[in-house]
Protein backbone atom coordinates (compact mmCIF):
# COMPACT_ATOMS: atom_id res chain seq x y z
CA UNK A 1 0.00 0.00 0.00
CA UNK A 2 0.77 3.58 -0.53
CA UNK A 3 2.06 5.87 2.23
CA UNK A 4 0.10 7.90 4.19
CA UNK A 5 1.33 11.51 2.95
CA UNK A 6 1.25 10.31 -0.37
CA UNK A 7 -2.68 8.80 -0.56
CA UNK A 8 -3.83 11.50 1.85
CA UNK A 9 -5.02 14.90 0.07
CA UNK A 10 -5.55 17.86 1.93
CA UNK A 11 -8.93 18.75 3.30
CA UNK A 12 -10.48 21.87 1.87
CA UNK A 13 -12.26 22.84 5.05
CA UNK A 14 -10.12 21.48 8.14
CA UNK A 15 -11.38 20.81 11.50
CA UNK A 16 -11.08 24.28 13.54
CA UNK A 17 -11.21 22.06 16.71
CA UNK A 18 -8.37 22.97 19.56
CA UNK A 19 -6.57 24.80 17.23
CA UNK A 20 -4.14 26.02 19.70
CA UNK A 21 -3.92 22.93 21.22
CA UNK A 22 -2.65 21.53 17.53
CA UNK A 23 -0.29 24.32 17.43
CA UNK A 24 1.21 24.23 20.84
CA UNK A 25 4.47 22.23 19.70
CA UNK A 26 4.87 24.87 17.42
CA UNK A 27 5.11 27.65 19.73
CA UNK A 28 6.55 25.78 23.02
CA UNK A 29 10.12 26.42 21.57
CA UNK A 30 8.95 30.01 21.85
CA UNK A 31 7.01 29.87 25.64
CA UNK A 32 9.15 31.80 27.08
CA UNK A 33 9.19 35.40 25.18
CA UNK A 34 5.41 34.46 24.32
CA UNK A 35 5.12 34.29 28.44
CA UNK A 36 6.91 37.54 28.98
CA UNK A 37 4.66 39.75 26.10
CA UNK A 38 1.56 38.25 28.04
CA UNK A 39 3.14 39.07 30.93
CA UNK A 40 3.42 42.98 29.82
CA UNK A 41 0.13 42.85 28.38
CA UNK A 42 -1.92 42.17 31.55
CA UNK A 43 0.34 44.88 33.66
CA UNK A 44 -0.61 47.00 30.79
CA UNK A 45 -3.98 46.23 30.99
CA UNK A 46 -4.31 46.27 34.92
CA UNK A 47 -3.23 49.45 34.50
CA UNK A 48 -5.75 50.91 32.20
CA UNK A 49 -8.73 48.97 34.40
CA UNK A 50 -7.75 51.26 37.57
CA UNK A 51 -8.53 54.32 35.56
CA UNK A 52 -12.25 54.45 36.60
CA UNK A 53 -11.10 54.09 40.72
CA UNK A 54 -8.70 56.11 40.34
CA UNK A 55 -11.41 59.01 38.65
CA UNK A 56 -13.59 58.13 41.57
CA UNK A 57 -11.35 58.89 43.96
CA UNK A 58 -10.81 62.14 42.52
CA UNK A 59 -14.43 62.80 42.96
CA UNK A 60 -14.43 62.34 46.40
CA UNK A 61 -11.59 64.39 47.14
CA UNK A 62 -13.88 67.17 45.02
CA UNK A 63 -16.88 66.25 46.96
CA UNK A 64 -15.00 67.05 50.45
CA UNK A 65 -13.27 69.46 49.26
CA UNK A 66 -9.72 67.91 49.61
CA UNK A 67 -7.39 69.51 47.35
CA UNK A 68 -4.45 68.09 48.57
CA UNK A 69 -6.16 64.36 47.88
CA UNK A 70 -7.25 65.53 44.46
CA UNK A 71 -3.56 66.74 43.54
CA UNK A 72 -2.42 63.40 44.35
CA UNK A 73 -5.11 61.50 42.30
CA UNK A 74 -4.40 63.87 39.23
CA UNK A 75 -0.87 62.53 40.14
CA UNK A 76 -1.55 59.17 40.16
CA UNK A 77 -4.02 59.14 37.15
CA UNK A 78 -0.86 60.64 34.97
CA UNK A 79 1.65 58.49 36.36
CA UNK A 80 -1.06 55.25 35.34
CA UNK A 81 -1.10 56.92 31.67
CA UNK A 82 2.56 56.90 31.36
CA UNK A 83 2.73 53.41 32.74
CA UNK A 84 0.12 51.60 30.89
CA UNK A 85 1.64 53.28 27.42
CA UNK A 86 5.46 52.17 28.18
CA UNK A 87 3.91 48.80 29.34
CA UNK A 88 1.05 48.18 26.38
CA UNK A 89 4.43 49.69 23.54
CA UNK A 90 6.92 47.26 25.26
CA UNK A 91 4.12 44.44 25.11
CA UNK A 92 3.58 45.58 21.34
CA UNK A 93 7.03 44.76 20.63
CA UNK A 94 7.35 41.60 22.24
CA UNK A 95 4.48 40.05 21.29
CA UNK A 96 5.84 41.90 17.54
CA UNK A 97 9.40 39.64 18.45
CA UNK A 98 7.73 36.09 19.32
CA UNK A 99 4.85 36.06 16.78
CA UNK A 100 7.35 36.99 14.38
CA UNK A 101 9.39 33.96 15.57
CA UNK A 102 6.49 31.77 15.68
CA UNK A 103 5.43 32.58 11.98
CA UNK A 104 8.88 32.24 10.50
CA UNK A 105 9.26 28.93 12.09
CA UNK A 106 6.00 28.05 10.50
CA UNK A 107 7.20 29.29 6.91
CA UNK A 108 10.25 27.17 7.32
CA UNK A 109 8.35 24.27 8.11
CA UNK A 110 5.86 24.72 5.84
CA UNK A 111 8.71 24.99 2.72
CA UNK A 112 10.46 21.93 4.41
CA UNK A 113 7.88 19.79 4.68
CA UNK A 114 6.87 20.54 1.02
CA UNK A 115 10.14 20.13 -0.10
CA UNK A 116 10.45 16.76 1.64
CA UNK A 117 7.01 15.75 0.95
CA UNK A 118 6.79 12.52 -1.69
CA UNK A 119 5.83 13.74 -4.89
CA UNK A 120 2.90 11.36 -5.43
CA UNK A 121 1.55 13.83 -2.72
CA UNK A 122 2.38 17.08 -3.98
CA UNK A 123 0.82 16.01 -7.83
CA UNK A 124 -2.62 15.10 -5.88
CA UNK A 125 -2.93 18.71 -4.81
CA UNK A 126 -3.46 21.78 -6.73
CA UNK A 127 -0.44 23.98 -6.71
CA UNK A 128 -2.27 27.53 -6.23
CA UNK A 129 -3.38 25.79 -3.06
CA UNK A 130 -0.29 24.43 -1.56
CA UNK A 131 1.38 27.89 -2.50
CA UNK A 132 -1.62 30.04 -0.60
CA UNK A 133 -1.53 27.95 2.74
CA UNK A 134 2.32 28.06 2.60
CA UNK A 135 2.47 31.69 1.58
CA UNK A 136 -0.70 34.27 1.83
CA UNK A 137 -2.26 32.44 4.78
CA UNK A 138 1.06 32.73 6.75
CA UNK A 139 1.36 36.43 6.02
CA UNK A 140 -2.21 36.67 7.47
CA UNK A 141 -1.18 34.66 10.37
CA UNK A 142 1.53 36.97 10.87
CA UNK A 143 -0.74 40.69 9.73
CA UNK A 144 -2.95 39.61 12.91
CA UNK A 145 -0.12 39.05 15.22
CA UNK A 146 1.56 42.25 14.53
CA UNK A 147 -1.36 44.40 14.03
CA UNK A 148 -4.59 42.53 16.23
CA UNK A 149 -2.94 39.99 18.80
CA UNK A 150 -2.04 43.13 20.95
CA UNK A 151 -5.64 44.29 20.98
CA UNK A 152 -7.32 41.24 21.31
CA UNK A 153 -5.15 40.10 24.62
CA UNK A 154 -5.56 44.37 26.10
CA UNK A 155 -9.24 43.65 25.09
CA UNK A 156 -9.92 40.62 27.00
CA UNK A 157 -7.75 41.25 29.68
CA UNK A 158 -9.90 44.45 30.35
CA UNK A 159 -12.79 42.65 30.47
CA UNK A 160 -12.01 40.03 32.81
CA UNK A 161 -10.61 42.78 35.36
CA UNK A 162 -13.09 45.17 35.15
CA UNK A 163 -15.59 43.14 36.27
CA UNK A 164 -13.83 41.84 39.14
CA UNK A 165 -13.07 45.14 40.04
CA UNK A 166 -16.82 46.20 39.59
CA UNK A 167 -17.87 43.59 42.11
CA UNK A 168 -15.87 45.45 45.17
CA UNK A 169 -17.76 49.02 44.27
CA UNK A 170 -21.43 47.69 44.03
CA UNK A 171 -22.60 44.24 43.23
CA UNK A 172 -26.28 45.38 42.88
CA UNK A 173 -25.09 47.11 39.70
CA UNK A 174 -22.68 43.97 38.58
CA UNK A 175 -25.77 42.02 38.33
CA UNK A 176 -26.82 44.13 35.66
CA UNK A 177 -23.74 43.26 33.96
CA UNK A 178 -23.92 39.28 35.01
CA UNK A 179 -27.83 38.65 34.14
CA UNK A 180 -28.60 41.50 31.52
CA UNK A 181 -25.54 42.37 29.47
CA UNK A 182 -23.16 39.50 29.62
CA UNK A 183 -26.30 36.93 28.58
CA UNK A 184 -27.16 38.81 25.76
CA UNK A 185 -23.31 39.09 24.69
CA UNK A 186 -22.94 36.00 25.05
CA UNK A 187 -25.28 34.78 22.80
CA UNK A 188 -24.76 37.31 20.07
CA UNK A 189 -21.14 36.23 20.23
CA UNK A 190 -22.08 32.49 20.05
CA UNK A 191 -24.67 33.14 17.13
CA UNK A 192 -21.85 34.65 15.23
CA UNK A 193 -19.56 31.59 16.17
CA UNK A 194 -22.25 29.07 14.63
CA UNK A 195 -22.28 30.87 11.21
CA UNK A 196 -18.68 31.99 11.17
CA UNK A 197 -16.85 28.38 11.21
CA UNK A 198 -18.75 27.18 8.22
CA UNK A 199 -19.08 31.21 6.56
CA UNK A 200 -15.09 31.41 6.92
CA UNK A 201 -13.67 28.17 5.81
CA UNK A 202 -15.73 28.52 2.53
CA UNK A 203 -14.23 31.76 2.00
CA UNK A 204 -11.03 30.36 2.80
CA UNK A 205 -11.68 27.26 0.22
CA UNK A 206 -12.66 29.38 -2.29
CA UNK A 207 -9.92 31.89 -1.93
CA UNK A 208 -7.79 29.07 -2.64
CA UNK A 209 -9.92 27.73 -5.36
CA UNK A 210 -9.52 31.29 -7.13
CA UNK A 211 -6.20 31.26 -6.58
CA UNK A 212 -5.22 27.54 -8.43
CA UNK A 213 -7.18 28.74 -11.28
CA UNK A 214 -5.79 31.66 -11.76
CA UNK A 215 -2.22 30.08 -11.64
CA UNK A 216 -3.43 26.81 -13.63
CA UNK A 217 -4.20 29.04 -16.40
CA UNK A 218 -1.19 31.34 -16.40
CA UNK A 219 0.80 28.16 -16.77
CA UNK A 220 -1.61 26.68 -19.44
CA UNK A 221 -1.82 30.48 -21.39
CA UNK A 222 0.60 29.53 -24.37
CA UNK A 223 -2.26 26.43 -25.17
CA UNK A 224 -5.13 28.81 -24.31
CA UNK A 225 -3.95 31.07 -26.88
CA UNK A 226 -2.58 28.55 -29.80
CA UNK A 227 -6.37 26.83 -29.61
CA UNK A 228 -8.47 29.88 -28.66
CA UNK A 229 -9.72 28.66 -25.21
CA UNK A 230 -9.08 32.02 -23.45
CA UNK A 231 -12.75 32.56 -23.09
CA UNK A 232 -13.36 29.43 -21.46
CA UNK A 233 -10.90 29.85 -19.27
CA UNK A 234 -12.34 33.03 -18.41
CA UNK A 235 -16.02 31.70 -17.55
CA UNK A 236 -14.20 29.22 -15.29
CA UNK A 237 -12.46 31.92 -13.68
CA UNK A 238 -15.69 33.82 -13.78
CA UNK A 239 -17.48 30.87 -11.97
CA UNK A 240 -14.81 30.73 -9.44
CA UNK A 241 -14.77 34.50 -8.42
CA UNK A 242 -18.82 34.52 -8.51
CA UNK A 243 -18.28 31.45 -5.89
CA UNK A 244 -15.60 33.83 -3.56
CA UNK A 245 -18.16 36.68 -4.21
CA UNK A 246 -21.05 34.61 -2.53
CA UNK A 247 -18.97 33.58 0.18
CA UNK A 248 -17.47 36.65 0.85
CA UNK A 249 -21.23 37.90 1.25
CA UNK A 250 -22.13 35.40 3.83
CA UNK A 251 -19.16 36.29 5.73
CA UNK A 252 -20.11 39.46 6.16
CA UNK A 253 -23.67 39.01 7.09
CA UNK A 254 -22.17 36.42 9.71
CA UNK A 255 -20.44 39.55 10.60
CA UNK A 256 -23.24 41.72 10.76
CA UNK A 257 -24.46 39.49 14.09
CA UNK A 258 -22.11 40.90 15.81
CA UNK A 259 -24.11 44.15 15.99
CA UNK A 260 -26.23 42.37 18.64
CA UNK A 261 -23.92 43.66 20.85
CA UNK A 262 -24.86 46.93 20.74
CA UNK A 263 -28.38 46.36 21.32
CA UNK A 264 -27.08 44.25 24.42
CA UNK A 265 -25.01 47.56 25.69
CA UNK A 266 -27.66 49.66 25.27
CA UNK A 267 -30.11 47.68 27.63
CA UNK A 268 -27.31 47.75 29.95
CA UNK A 269 -26.62 51.94 30.15
CA UNK A 270 -30.57 51.98 30.65
CA UNK A 271 -30.77 49.22 33.33
CA UNK A 272 -27.29 50.95 34.78
CA UNK A 273 -28.60 54.29 35.08
CA UNK A 274 -32.18 53.73 36.36
CA UNK A 275 -31.00 51.26 39.12
CA UNK A 276 -27.94 53.52 40.02
CA UNK A 277 -29.70 56.76 40.24
CA UNK A 278 -32.48 55.11 42.42
CA UNK A 279 -29.36 53.42 44.70
CA UNK A 280 -28.04 56.94 45.41
CA UNK A 281 -31.58 58.58 45.90
CA UNK A 282 -32.77 55.84 48.23
CA UNK A 283 -30.02 53.97 49.58
CA UNK A 284 -27.61 56.71 49.59
CA UNK A 285 -24.73 55.25 47.27
CA UNK A 286 -21.99 57.78 46.75
CA UNK A 287 -22.17 59.58 43.59
CA UNK A 288 -18.71 58.27 43.09
CA UNK A 289 -19.52 55.11 43.14
CA UNK A 290 -22.03 55.48 40.55
CA UNK A 291 -19.32 57.70 38.67
CA UNK A 292 -16.84 54.38 38.69
CA UNK A 293 -19.52 52.12 36.94
CA UNK A 294 -20.66 54.46 34.38
CA UNK A 295 -16.90 55.19 33.32
CA UNK A 296 -15.82 51.29 33.80
CA UNK A 297 -19.06 50.05 31.94
CA UNK A 298 -18.54 53.13 29.21
CA UNK A 299 -14.56 51.44 28.69
CA UNK A 300 -16.18 48.23 29.40
CA UNK A 301 -18.31 48.33 26.18
CA UNK A 302 -15.97 49.93 24.20
CA UNK A 303 -13.97 47.51 24.80
CA UNK A 304 -16.20 44.82 23.89
CA UNK A 305 -17.35 46.93 20.15
CA UNK A 306 -13.43 46.68 19.95
CA UNK A 307 -13.68 43.27 20.37
CA UNK A 308 -16.69 42.46 18.10
CA UNK A 309 -14.42 43.80 15.32
CA UNK A 310 -11.41 41.88 15.92
CA UNK A 311 -13.80 38.91 16.22
CA UNK A 312 -14.19 38.45 12.31
CA UNK A 313 -10.18 38.67 11.70
CA UNK A 314 -9.62 36.06 14.81
CA UNK A 315 -11.59 33.38 12.95
CA UNK A 316 -9.89 34.35 10.04
CA UNK A 317 -6.42 33.83 11.07
CA UNK A 318 -8.34 30.56 13.17
CA UNK A 319 -9.32 29.34 9.56
CA UNK A 320 -5.86 29.76 8.28
CA UNK A 321 -3.88 28.76 11.30
CA UNK A 322 -6.08 25.10 10.66
CA UNK A 323 -5.63 25.36 6.85
CA UNK A 324 -1.99 25.95 7.47
CA UNK A 325 -1.96 22.99 10.03
CA UNK A 326 -3.24 20.60 8.24
CA UNK A 327 -0.52 21.15 5.70
CA UNK A 328 2.12 20.18 8.18
CA UNK A 329 0.01 17.52 9.91
CA UNK A 330 -0.59 16.10 6.43
CA UNK A 331 3.01 16.04 5.39
CA UNK A 332 4.74 14.97 8.50
CA UNK A 333 5.85 11.45 8.29
CA UNK A 334 8.50 9.23 9.61
CA UNK A 335 11.97 10.27 8.67
CA UNK A 336 15.15 8.04 8.26
CA UNK A 337 17.48 10.67 8.00
CA UNK A 338 21.53 10.26 8.14
CA UNK A 339 21.09 6.79 10.36
CA UNK A 340 19.94 5.22 7.29
CA UNK A 341 21.33 1.73 5.79
CA UNK A 342 24.61 3.19 4.12
CA UNK A 343 25.16 1.64 0.65
CA UNK A 344 27.86 1.90 -1.59
CA UNK A 345 28.75 4.68 -3.72
CA UNK A 346 28.01 2.15 -6.91
CA UNK A 347 25.80 -0.70 -7.42
CA UNK A 348 22.58 -2.61 -8.70
CA UNK A 349 19.23 -1.35 -8.74
CA UNK A 350 16.95 -3.35 -8.69
CA UNK A 351 12.92 -4.04 -9.03
CA UNK A 352 10.78 -7.05 -8.45
CA UNK A 353 6.99 -7.83 -8.56
CA UNK A 354 6.05 -3.91 -8.35
CA UNK A 355 2.25 -2.94 -8.63
CA UNK A 356 0.83 0.64 -9.06
CA UNK A 357 -2.37 2.05 -9.81
CA UNK A 358 -3.06 6.03 -9.11
CA UNK A 359 -6.83 5.16 -8.86
CA UNK A 360 -8.15 1.98 -7.04
CA UNK A 361 -9.02 -0.54 -9.68
CA UNK A 362 -7.04 0.53 -12.48
CA UNK A 363 -3.64 -0.80 -12.81
CA UNK A 364 -0.55 0.93 -14.27
CA UNK A 365 2.19 -1.31 -13.29
CA UNK A 366 1.45 -5.32 -12.38
CA UNK A 367 3.82 -7.69 -12.00
CA UNK A 368 6.66 -5.67 -12.64
CA UNK A 369 10.51 -6.68 -12.80
CA UNK A 370 13.51 -5.53 -13.81
CA UNK A 371 17.46 -5.48 -13.42
CA UNK A 372 19.95 -2.74 -13.85
CA UNK A 373 23.65 -4.40 -12.94
CA UNK A 374 26.39 -1.75 -12.05
CA UNK A 375 27.33 0.00 -15.12
CA UNK A 376 24.86 -1.19 -17.13
CA UNK A 377 23.14 1.08 -19.99
CA UNK A 378 19.32 0.38 -20.80
CA UNK A 379 16.37 1.69 -22.64
CA UNK A 380 13.08 1.96 -21.02
CA UNK A 381 10.75 1.70 -23.78
CA UNK A 382 7.42 1.38 -24.64
CA UNK A 383 3.94 2.59 -26.34
CA UNK A 384 2.46 6.20 -25.16
CA UNK A 385 0.45 5.17 -21.37
CA UNK A 386 2.34 2.05 -20.88
CA UNK A 387 3.71 3.30 -17.84
CA UNK A 388 7.29 4.25 -18.49
CA UNK A 389 7.69 7.22 -16.67
CA UNK A 390 5.65 5.72 -13.21
CA UNK A 391 8.38 3.34 -13.09
CA UNK A 392 10.85 5.52 -13.91
CA UNK A 393 9.78 7.68 -10.91
CA UNK A 394 9.48 4.22 -8.57
CA UNK A 395 13.07 3.74 -9.89
CA UNK A 396 13.93 6.42 -8.78
CA UNK A 397 12.50 6.62 -5.28
CA UNK A 398 9.54 9.40 -6.34
CA UNK A 399 6.83 7.23 -5.98
CA UNK A 400 6.26 4.07 -3.76
CA UNK A 401 4.69 1.13 -5.17
CA UNK A 402 1.38 -0.30 -3.72
CA UNK A 403 3.10 -3.93 -4.00
CA UNK A 404 7.12 -5.55 -4.75
CA UNK A 405 10.27 -3.44 -4.05
CA UNK A 406 13.05 -1.76 -5.89
CA UNK A 407 16.44 -1.88 -4.11
CA UNK A 408 19.52 -0.69 -4.60
CA UNK A 409 22.69 -3.01 -3.74
CA UNK A 410 20.20 -5.05 -1.92
CA UNK A 411 18.79 -2.41 0.80
CA UNK A 412 14.95 -1.63 -0.02
CA UNK A 413 14.97 2.29 -1.40
CA UNK A 414 12.85 2.95 1.99
CA UNK A 415 15.37 2.04 4.22
CA UNK A 416 18.38 4.38 2.81
CA UNK A 417 18.48 7.78 3.89
CA UNK A 418 16.92 11.00 1.90
CA UNK A 419 20.82 12.35 1.42
CA UNK A 420 22.04 8.95 -0.14
CA UNK A 421 19.09 8.23 -2.03
CA UNK A 422 19.56 11.45 -3.98
CA UNK A 423 22.73 11.06 -4.26
CA UNK A 424 23.02 7.47 -5.78
CA UNK A 425 19.84 7.62 -8.09
CA UNK A 426 18.95 10.55 -9.54
CA UNK A 427 16.07 11.59 -12.46
CA UNK A 428 15.94 13.86 -15.06
CA UNK A 429 12.58 14.59 -16.44
CA UNK A 430 11.69 14.97 -19.38
CA UNK A 431 11.72 18.77 -18.46
CA UNK A 432 14.00 19.70 -16.81
CA UNK A 433 13.17 22.27 -14.05
CA UNK A 434 14.50 25.96 -14.18
CA UNK A 435 14.56 28.69 -12.02
CA UNK A 436 14.56 32.60 -12.42
CA UNK A 437 18.26 33.00 -12.22
CA UNK A 438 21.25 33.08 -13.74
CA UNK A 439 22.35 29.44 -15.38
CA UNK A 440 25.15 29.33 -12.58
CA UNK A 441 22.12 29.78 -10.12
CA UNK A 442 20.45 26.61 -11.75
CA UNK A 443 23.47 24.24 -12.29
CA UNK A 444 24.11 24.82 -8.13
CA UNK A 445 20.53 23.65 -7.52
CA UNK A 446 22.32 20.34 -6.33
CA UNK A 447 23.50 18.89 -2.78
CA UNK A 448 26.63 20.60 -1.69
CA UNK A 449 26.40 23.77 -4.27
CA UNK A 450 29.82 23.24 -6.28
CA UNK A 451 32.09 26.31 -6.89
CA UNK A 452 32.94 27.62 -10.19
CA UNK A 453 35.98 25.59 -10.66
CA UNK A 454 33.59 22.30 -9.88
CA UNK A 455 31.17 23.45 -12.54
CA UNK A 456 33.85 24.15 -15.02
CA UNK A 457 34.93 20.61 -14.31
CA UNK A 458 31.56 19.31 -14.92
CA UNK A 459 31.27 21.25 -18.21
CA UNK A 460 34.32 20.08 -19.14
CA UNK A 461 33.50 16.12 -18.64
CA UNK A 462 30.57 16.48 -20.98
CA UNK A 463 31.67 18.62 -23.60
CA UNK A 464 29.81 21.68 -22.67
CA UNK A 465 32.61 23.93 -22.12
CA UNK A 466 31.69 25.44 -26.10
CA UNK A 467 27.74 25.15 -25.67
CA UNK A 468 28.15 27.59 -22.12
CA UNK A 469 30.57 30.03 -24.26
CA UNK A 470 27.72 30.51 -26.97
CA UNK A 471 25.48 31.96 -24.56
CA UNK A 472 25.00 35.92 -24.30
CA UNK A 473 26.92 36.08 -21.10
CA UNK A 474 27.99 32.74 -20.87
CA UNK A 475 27.28 31.53 -16.89
CA UNK A 476 25.85 34.67 -16.41
CA UNK A 477 22.98 34.39 -18.80
CA UNK A 478 19.75 35.09 -17.20
CA UNK A 479 17.51 31.96 -16.90
CA UNK A 480 13.40 32.22 -16.40
CA UNK A 481 11.62 30.00 -14.71
CA UNK A 482 8.82 30.16 -17.28
CA UNK A 483 11.05 28.57 -20.44
CA UNK A 484 11.17 31.60 -22.35
CA UNK A 485 14.43 31.94 -22.66
CA UNK A 486 15.98 28.15 -23.29
CA UNK A 487 14.79 25.54 -24.93
CA UNK A 488 13.82 22.17 -23.95
CA UNK A 489 17.21 20.44 -25.34
CA UNK A 490 19.19 23.24 -23.56
CA UNK A 491 17.29 22.51 -20.13
CA UNK A 492 18.56 18.84 -20.78
CA UNK A 493 21.31 20.11 -21.00
CA UNK A 494 21.01 21.67 -17.62
CA UNK A 495 19.91 18.52 -16.15
CA UNK A 496 23.14 16.20 -17.15
CA UNK A 497 25.21 19.13 -15.67
CA UNK A 498 23.75 18.68 -12.29
CA UNK A 499 23.98 14.65 -13.04
CA UNK A 500 27.43 15.34 -13.25
CA UNK A 501 27.95 17.43 -10.28
CA UNK A 502 26.34 15.09 -8.10
CA UNK A 503 27.69 11.70 -9.59
CA UNK A 504 24.99 9.39 -9.28
CA UNK A 505 25.00 5.42 -9.43
CA UNK A 506 22.00 5.33 -11.54
CA UNK A 507 21.28 8.20 -14.20
CA UNK A 508 17.61 7.90 -15.17
CA UNK A 509 16.86 10.24 -17.99
CA UNK A 510 12.80 10.60 -19.13
CA UNK A 511 12.92 11.32 -22.74
CA UNK A 512 15.75 13.16 -22.94
CA UNK A 513 15.86 13.82 -26.57
CA UNK A 514 12.45 14.37 -27.01
CA UNK A 515 11.12 17.66 -29.05
CA UNK A 516 14.86 18.56 -29.22
CA UNK A 517 16.38 19.84 -32.36
CA UNK A 518 19.24 18.04 -34.05
CA UNK A 519 22.24 19.82 -33.00
CA UNK A 520 21.15 19.81 -29.54
CA UNK A 521 20.28 16.02 -29.75
CA UNK A 522 23.28 15.02 -30.58
CA UNK A 523 25.19 17.21 -28.10
CA UNK A 524 23.07 15.31 -25.89
CA UNK A 525 23.80 11.74 -26.58
CA UNK A 526 27.86 12.60 -26.65
CA UNK A 527 27.24 14.38 -23.22
CA UNK A 528 25.22 10.95 -22.33
CA UNK A 529 27.96 8.95 -23.73
CA UNK A 530 30.78 10.99 -21.48
CA UNK A 531 28.73 10.61 -18.43
CA UNK A 532 27.93 6.79 -18.53
CA UNK A 533 31.48 6.11 -17.19
CA UNK A 534 31.00 3.39 -14.23
CA UNK A 535 27.59 4.63 -13.71
CA UNK A 536 23.79 2.40 -14.66
CA UNK A 537 21.97 4.58 -17.21
CA UNK A 538 18.58 3.75 -17.67
CA UNK A 539 17.42 6.20 -20.68
CA UNK A 540 13.24 6.51 -21.72
CA UNK A 541 13.23 6.85 -25.61
CA UNK A 542 11.26 7.10 -28.40
CA UNK A 543 14.12 7.81 -30.62
CA UNK A 544 15.43 4.63 -32.70
CA UNK A 545 18.81 6.11 -32.87
CA UNK A 546 19.00 6.34 -29.21
CA UNK A 547 17.30 2.67 -28.55
CA UNK A 548 20.16 1.68 -30.66
CA UNK A 549 22.91 2.97 -29.10
CA UNK A 550 22.07 1.43 -26.00
CA UNK A 551 22.78 -2.17 -25.21
CA UNK A 552 19.75 -3.54 -23.37
CA UNK A 553 16.13 -3.27 -23.22
CA UNK A 554 13.04 -3.05 -20.73
CA UNK A 555 10.09 -3.18 -22.68
CA UNK A 556 6.67 -1.94 -20.94
CA UNK A 557 3.35 -3.64 -22.55
CA UNK A 558 0.36 -2.88 -20.78
CA UNK A 559 2.01 -2.13 -17.42
CA UNK A 560 3.85 -5.48 -17.89
CA UNK A 561 7.68 -5.76 -18.90
CA UNK A 562 9.44 -7.55 -21.34
CA UNK A 563 13.36 -7.60 -21.22
CA UNK A 564 14.92 -7.93 -24.24
CA UNK A 565 18.52 -7.18 -25.59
Amino acid sequence: MCTVAEALVLSERPKQTAVLRRAWPFLKPHKVILALAIMLSVAATLAMTLFPSVIGWAVNRVEQRDLTGLYAAAGTFAALVVARMVLLRSAELWLARAGERVVASLRDLAVTRLAEAPLRFLEAQRSGDLLRRSTAEIADLASFVRSDLPDLLSVSGYLIFTTVMLLFYSWQLTLVLVFVFLPLAVLTMRWFQRGARVAFAAEAAEKASIAATYREGVQARELLVSRGAQQEWRQRFDRDAGRLRRATLVSEFVVLRTSGVTVAQAVADATILVLGGGLVLAWGMPLSTVAVFVLAMRQLFDSTNQLTSLIGQLQTSRVGLARLLDLLDTTARPKIGSNGVSVPPRGALEASSLHFSYVDGLSVLTDVSCAFPPGSRSALVGPTGSGKTTLAKILAGLYTADGGSVRYCGVPLEQIGPEQLRSRIMLIPQRVHVVTGTLRDNLRLVPSPPTDDRIDWALGELGLREWVQGLPEQLDTPVSATGDTLSAGERQLIGLVRAALVDPAVLILDEATADVDPVTGDRIERALDRLHADRSLIVIAHRQSTIDRLPHAVRLEAGRTKVSS
